[in-house]
């Protein structure tokens, strides 16, 4: 069974690996927004309960929270494994997670980390463009398009997303270090810590992936 915890801040490569994860593995990718909007969709009492935080406004507390991912991960398609991405962000969250996931015999199997340099991730996803018209993606450094501002595909005018940009960055670079970050020792001290370096390339990224859960397995 490979319950699994995906962890890395962002511009790492970690939707990338989620999606060759579930793609190989058979196993569902639980976010926290897909979760929510699924609980609130099928009216669930933790669903109604953070529905109502949602529309006033307010951040959904954690007791609410963990009722919802405890819902989620009871569901017969985590019966052979899940991949968690987005949760737990804090320490009292995983001490929360480590207690449920006990409770319905789902325990955590690995918590995968994806590093990277700093100065990396700010170059890799501030050069990010991508098109206003058909959405296509492109890089100032590393996928240029054959005209600068251009898209190849479309002739669209390719823009910068508000998240990419160094402000939007810097911010949740911070909020990343400060709230998860704990989370690696937390893990390390459980032996549950796999780090990987988000920078080896994807392939080579994935491969050590898989190592690691014919290892656990």
């Amino acid at each position: 069974m490979l319950n699994i915890i995906l962890m890395g801040p962002p511009g790492a490569g970690k939707g990338t690996q989620a999606k060759k994860i579930i793609a190989t593995y058979h196993i569902p990718h639980i976010s926290t927004g897909d979760m929510f909007r699924e609980a609130i969709a099928a009216k669930t009492p933790a669903g109604v309960l953070a529905q109502g935080y949602i529309e006033k406004g307010l951040l959904v507390p954690d007791d609410v929270t963990i009722d919802l991912v405890k819902e989620r991960l009871a569901k017969d398609d985590c019966a052979k494994g899940f991949l968690l991405d987005g949760f737990p962000r804090t320490i009292p969250q995983a001490e929360a997670l480590e207690k449920l996931t006990k409770e319905i015999n789902r325990p955590i199997s690995a918590v995968i980390n994806i590093t990277a340099d700093k100065e990396v991730l700010v170059k890799r996803i501030t050069g990010r463009r991508v098109c206003k018209e058909c959405g296509a993606p492109f890089h100032i450094e590393t996928l240029k398009p054959k005209v600068e501002g251009v898209c190849d595909y479309c002739g669209g005018e390719l823009m910068q997303r508000k998240d990419d940009t160094l402000e939007s960055l810097a911010v949740r670079l911070e909020a990343y270090e400060n709230q998860t970050l704990p989370l690696v020792k937390f893990y390390e001290d459980k032996k549950l810590l796999h780090n990987i370096d988000g920078l080896i390339g994807l392939e080579n990224v994935f491969k050590t992936v898989c190592d690691i859960f014919e290892e656990i397995k």
